[in-house]
């Protein structure tokens, strides 16, 4: 194209502007395939752990201090959730891509992601305790946006409903206890004839 246009005999300042704005000096068709490919290997990364996620939570951190970032990072993962920033249009895609449209709806603005492949509660749980404790969603710091529980888009009423809920541990243990409990009153009422 610079070819043609020197032919043209124009002179280079009305068009040497033009080429480099859209990079056709540099090889602009290949770096455009490089940036493209990065893209397209964070979108395939998102979808990934959008689908093996057991729990996600989308978060906004407008506010946030370096100092209270550390601390939520340290606080999920202590929890075994990974906690990145996401990009609202790489999201977006991934989320088309397999089936999750209605989370497109919440992407706006700042964005986290905190996932657990593992613990469906873990990411709900570790969020919602660290906006009490710090006081964020009073002050809109840290505001929780939606979940994905099992493949499906959860509302902020029911990510804090998902926090809200005892541990696993904590579940067994209750369960445990009432299967125990028939079996104890029944020993108690044998060992009393």
């Amino acid at each position: 194209l610079g070819a043609l246009l020197q032919k043209l005999r124009l002179p280079a300042y009305s068009w040497k502007p033009f080429l480099v704005e859209f990079d056709l000096l540099r090889g602009g068709a290949r770096m455009n395939a490089k940036v493209n490919a990065k893209k397209e290997a964070i979108v395939a990364e998102l979808k990934e752990r959008l689908q093996t996620a057991k729990g996600a939570v989308f978060t906004s951190y407008k506010g946030l201090t370096v100092a209270q970032d550390t601390e939520l990072r340290r606080t999920l993962r202590e929890a075994g959730v990974s906690y990145h920033v996401v990009k609202n249009t790489m999201t977006r895609i991934a989320a088309k891509e397999i089936g999750l449209d209605e989370l497109c709806d919440h992407l706006e603005g700042t964005t986290a992601l905190a996932v657990s492949a593992e613990d469906a509660v873990a990411p709900a749980k570790a969020i919602c305790e660290f906006m009490k404790k710090n006081k964020l969603e009073d002050a809109g710091i840290l505001t929780l946006k939606a979940g994905v529980l099992d493949g499906r888009v959860i509302d902020v009423a029911e990510v804090k409903a998902l926090a809200d809920l005892p541990s696993r541990e904590v579940l067994l243990a209750k369960l445990l206890g009432s299967m125990q409990s028939p079996i104890a009153g029944t020993v108690n009422v044998l060992q009393g004839v």
